[in-house]
């Protein structure tokens, strides 16, 4: 069914059921992302509570207009921005940021969907907690946004992604209907699990206005190394001999190319140089542990047995949270070098570890029949996910490659595929990679979430064309 705009007739009928507060003026931020791939329109409203929400759904479902939900403006793929089609509503959460409680005797803390994470990590320190999703935006980044997406970040592989820090959602439906879902029940088993279903979904079937997430003790101690080695084989051997001796104390393990810090040097960023030179390959481990043992003592370990396997050439062991910070500095500016230089085609992508060096391997040869290319190769080796993201050779610039950037990503993708991989690891389907879903996903599994779809939201309001091709 085809959708109507938010013309000034429905904007009218919304001003007479909203306060004047959640009417934006200055709205060029809403329509603008990250990687300047996509520009959007639409009518800007920022509800400050879920009553709101469900009044403007409501409206919404009753003259048919599509709803594109903003959280905080960081994703990569364009979910967040709907450059045609009928003039939607862009509803911030942006107002609704209460931390409505905390449960420090339970490990729970429940925040509304416009609360930005570093104010969560806040609030968890402030009972001595950790939440543990975290990423580079955080900053910014907003709940309700980071379940929506699924989002990963650095500490996948000890935590698991963001569904995994979830007990319980508040949902606003495609119908303007309230799911009081809020539970913090650990278990549960009174039906489907609805609560997997909204997180990941993008908006596409529902809005999040808060949730129940999980609180975890805090790591007595950190410690953190900086460790060069020879080939993405030898990184994951390392995984393999670390976890054999620290077992789940493996917060974080990142995989890093020396294009990385280059990147940041050749754009005027001040990081800290570890290494006289920036060896092919590094790999930043952090551990969380408890206060009875020696963090330094661990890694020192680590370190003597990887190098008599040969798995490691060299490293630098955090002597300092400021040199900590340090070694996280240079990873988590990464995407900001990478922004500066401007890509010709960026990858989120996972793979069987098993089959990470071998792509790695094939990657270069089979975009070098494309052209001249500099590939920066970086992320969460622990968990399968890699930033494969693909640059303009030294001196040229991105649009001299316009002509071949479809062909990158596909040349990308196809190789992904054939190692039984997925082209979107952490960063979601959004706009960008629709065409990627129908392409590579199995047929069974396509079937099944249009049924979703047409069932939650039978006349396609929900950021309409995000996920699954719009309806005709």
């Amino acid at each position: 069914m085809a959708l109507n705009p938010a013309d000034d007739t429905f904007v009218s009928l919304l001003k007479t059921r909203l306060p004047a507060a959640c009417f934006k003026e200055d709205t060029a931020q809403y329509f603008e992302e990250p990687r300047g791939r996509y520009e959007g329109h639409g009518v800007v409203l920022a509800p400050a509570s879920t009553d709101e929400v469900a009044i403007i759904v409501k409206a919404c479902r009753d003259a048919h207009v599509g709803i594109v939900p903003y959280s905080g403006g960081t994703g990569l793929v364009g979910g967040q921005i709907m450059p045609d089609g009928a003039r939607p509503i862009v509803l911030s959460t942006e107002r609704m940021k209460s931390i409505r409680a905390v449960y420090p005797t339970e490990n729970v803390i429940v925040a509304d969907a416009g609360v930005i994470l570093a104010d969560v990590h806040r609030a968890a320190e402030e009972v001595d907690r950790l939440f543990p999703l975290s990423l580079a935006s955080e900053g910014s980044a907003r709940i309700g946004g980071l379940l929506a997406t699924n989002a990963g970040g650095v500490n996948v592989l000890r935590y698991g992604n963001a569904r995994a820090q979830v007990l319980g959602l508040e949902v606003v439906t495609a119908d303007g209907e309230i799911w009081n879902g809020l539970t913090r029940l650990r278990k549960d088993n009174t039906g489907y699990a609805l609560r997997d279903l909204f997180i990941g979904s993008e908006g596409s079937l529902g809005i999040i206005t808060a949730a129940a997430l999980k609180l975890l003790p805090r790591p007595a101690q950190y410690g953190t190394a900086l460790l060069a080695v020879p080939s993405p084989k030898a990184a994951l051997d390392l995984l393999a001999l670390a976890g054999s001796q620290v077992g789940e104390s493996i917060s974080a393990f990142e995989l890093i190319h020396r294009m990385g810090p280059s990147f940041l040097e050749e754009t005027g960023f001040d990081v800290a140089k570890p290494f006289d030179a920036w060896p092919e390959w590094m790999v930043l481990v952090d551990l969380g542990l408890p206060a009875s043992v020696d963090a330094t003592e661990v890694l020192e370990t680590l370190f003597v047995a990887a190098a008599e396997a040969g798995y490691v050439t060299d490293g630098v062991i955090a002597s300092s949270e400021a040199q900590r910070q340090a070694f996280w500095k240079i990873r988590e500016m990464i995407p900001q070098g990478n922004k500066r230089i401007g890509s010709v085609s960026s990858h989120d992508i996972s793979l069987p570890l098993s089959a990470i060096p071998e792509f790695i391997e094939r990657g270069p040869g089979e975009l070098a029949k494309l052209g001249d290319m500099r590939i920066n190769c970086f992320g969460h080796l622990g968990d399968g996910n890699l930033h494969y993201n693909v640059f303009p050779a030294q001196g040229r610039d991105r649009k001299d490659y316009d002509n071949v950037r479809n062909d990158v990503k596909k040349c990308i993708h196809d190789l992904v595929h054939a190692y039984d991989g997925s082209v979107s690891a952490e960063h979601g389907v959004g706009r960008l990679k629709v065409k990627d879903i129908e392409t590579y996903s199995d047929p069974a599994k396509l079937a099944m979430m249009r049924a979703i779809k047409a069932s939650l939201d039978p006349l396609g309001i929900m950021n309409p064309g995000v996920v699954l091709r719009a309806a005709d």
